[in-house]
């Protein structure tokens, strides 16, 4: 399927679209034609300026953070049902500009509205003050929306991971200033209008699209009191250095080599089931990927070939396809990393399966094939360092306790898994691996629950609950007995 170009030449800063203070801009090329679909303001450190100042004043001075909860969600709800209109061209854009399977995009993008109305009842249902009992009299303990928040979105879930993480900010009563991925900045517009439309006052929204000198600016501002980033470890530190100085908060999820654990009496239709969702899916571009496959050494083969079997399921190719189920990685350059891990694993005495290389019917386009390896140890780079591609490391362990050590032997500590039918063995493995997500027989990603990592992996959580109280801060007020009945 092809498109025309999309051309946008504006940003929204301080709800009016403006063209950006440069003339740069940003080429957005689909990864399976290879074709131009789109071009968009490529933002400096000026732009970023004026966008910040206007959510800044948006905070400090204009109505939404002193609005009732309530009335801020019912102009975010009204954001949401603009986009459930236009949910079929969203989708589009983001099969076009990520490549993500259309067969996949159409079940996904709806569930961004469905995840932003649940964090809006969290909001109405949210209390923003109670008033405590204590042995120095009562106090209120109140939710205050943190500030002017610097939202910062990675391209392996454009829309999706925008509304996951404008709508709470928003909703907390903070001002946003959103920098989408330079890959992957369309679907962003479509949220900017609904967003604007809704009746979201100027400046509590600002759409500011982007490279690396836009985020820069954007992390190193001083009148920023908030970083929401998702994206690599690398990234992730220069920004935790850049904010330490300036006490900035911060909200950050980074990379992952999660490991499954697949025990003796594990169900092989599971951990097929569970393996394709959790690595294969969307390219194995997801951070929580099971890229660390532990399988006991006693069955090595059997295992091998349920994970090569899962790795085969998929149909690689064109996107627009409703019969593909694998779409190409998201550029070129991301292909030859993934590329050259391959080789690198085959480098280290690693051996494939299945796959390692560009599958040979498709010319065009960044595609790779689903790569299982075996003959792998967890001190290997294939087995320590994030691919984020379709690439499995199967690894063996003897002992249950062995297979907790070398789960537990990473950098990283995002997400990870068990197969087994033993529910008590399943609880102690949970229990054991040290990450801040963990699956038992699948591979879950849930938006009512915390999401999010520890080590390498990430500070703080997104979704569920907490996603919405990341973007509060709890201020306490010593009552009088007279001043009690204004808190409560």
């Amino acid at each position: 399927m092809t498109m025309s170009t999309i051309v946008r030449d504006t940003l929204l800063i301080g709800g009016e679209w403006q063209k950006p203070t440069s003339s740069a801009t940003l080429t957005v090329v689909s990864p399976s034609t290879e074709q131009v679909v789109g071009q968009v303001p490529d933002a400096g450190a000026s732009d970023v300026h004026v966008a910040v100042g206007a959510a800044r004043r948006a905070f400090d001075e204009g109505p939404w953070r002193g609005m009732p909860v309530r009335e801020r969600a019912d102009v975010l709800d009204r954001a949401l049902t603009l986009l459930e209109a236009r949910l079929e061209e969203i989708a589009r854009l983001v099969v076009a500009e990520m490549g993500l399977p259309a067969s996949v995009a159409r079940r996904k993008i709806p569930g961004a509205v469905s995840a932003g109305r649940y964090f809006l009842d969290l909001a109405r249902n949210t209390p923003v003050s109670d008033v405590r009992r204590t042995p120095f009299g009562p106090a209120a303990v109140l939710r205050e929306p943190v500030g002017v928040v610097a939202s910062i979105a990675p391209w392996n879930g454009p829309f999706n991971m925008a509304v996951a993480k404008i709508v709470p900010a928003l909703a907390a009563g903070c001002s946003v200033v959103y920098k989408p991925a330079p890959e992957t900045p369309l679907d962003a517009f479509h949220i900017a209008e609904a967003l604007t439309e809704s009746g979201l006052p100027p400046g509590v929204f600002n759409l500011v699209t982007g490279g690396r000198e836009a985020g820069r600016a954007l992390v190193a501002h001083p009148g920023v009191d908030k970083v929401s980033f998702t994206g690599s470890t690398a990234a992730g530190r220069e920004i935790a250095r850049e904010c330490s100085g300036r006490f900035t908060r911060l909200q950050l999820e980074l990379g992952g080599k999660s490991a499954a654990i697949v025990l003796e009496d594990a169900d092989p239709d599971t951990v097929m089931r569970g393996v394709a969702a959790g690595l294969f899916a969307n390219t194995g571009q997801t951070c929580s990927a099971f890229s660390r496959i532990l399988v006991p050494a006693s069955r090595r083969d059997a295992w091998t070939d349920v994970l090569v079997a899962a790795a085969e399921s998929f149909k690689v190719g064109d996107p627009f396809d409703d019969t593909t189920t694998m779409g190409p990685l998201v550029s070129h350059a991301q292909r030859e990393r993934v590329l050259r891990y391959v080789e690198l694993g085959w480098a280290e005495g690693a051996m494939t399966a299945t796959g390692g290389g560009v599958p040979e019917d498709l010319e065009v386009g960044y595609y790779v094939q689903p790569t299982v390896f075996v003959n792998a140890y967890n001190s290997m780079r294939i087995a320590r360092e994030e691919i984020f591609g379709p690439v499995a490391t199967v690894l063996t362990y003897e002992s249950v306790e062995e297979a907790i050590r070398i789960a537990n032997d990473s950098d990283y500590g995002l997400h990870g898994a068990v197969f087994t039918e033993d529910p008590a063995l399943a609880a102690k493995v949970a229990r054991s691996v040290r990450t801040g997500t963990f699956s038992i027989n699948s591979f879950t990603h849930n938006t009512h629950a915390p999401f999010g990592g520890v080590k390498d992996s990430g500070i703080g959580r997104e979704l569920g609950p907490e996603g919405l109280e990341a973007f509060h801060e709890l201020k306490t007020v010593n009552l009088t007995r007279a001043t009690e009945p204004f808190f409560i």
